[in-house]
């Protein structure tokens, strides 16, 4: 598993505010900035023995500035923090050197299938 990946990103229409219902601009949606930053964590954590997969628990993510379409925005998640059942991540966005977004998100570590039976249990009451 490596520490630290880099992803790159080019920003589409579908990406826009306008386009996810998040605000009124052309500009990258503070949504998919986060979905982004979650991608690349999941890259971070590479392949987990089955049945095992990893679940978002916590995202801390400031979006600093705007970023227009077809701008190339580089995502970076750096592991800080590892237990048997958590995961932490240092996030940061980038384009040509400009920070658009940098913070924090967590990662819990469960099975997959006990995962789901939990969410079956409670839809069947």
């Amino acid at each position: 598993m490596p520490d630290a990946v880099t992803q790159t990103f080019i920003v589409t229409e579908a990406d826009t505010a306008i386009a996810v219902g998040s605000g009124s601009l052309p500009v990258l949606a503070t949504p998919r900035l986060v979905a982004w930053c979650e991608a690349v964590t999941c890259a971070a954590l590479g392949e987990l023995p089955a049945p095992m997969t990893s679940v978002g628990t916590r995202v801390d993510v400031a979006h600093l500035a705007p970023s227009a379409v077809g701008d190339r925005v580089e995502v970076a998640a750096t592991i800080t923090e590892r237990t048997d059942r958590t995961v932490q991540f240092a996030v940061t966005a980038t384009y040509f050197g400009t920070i658009l977004g940098r913070g924090t998100i967590s990662r819990a570590i469960v099975d997959s299938k006990r995962f789901m039976s939990k969410l079956g249990a409670r839809n069947s009451r």
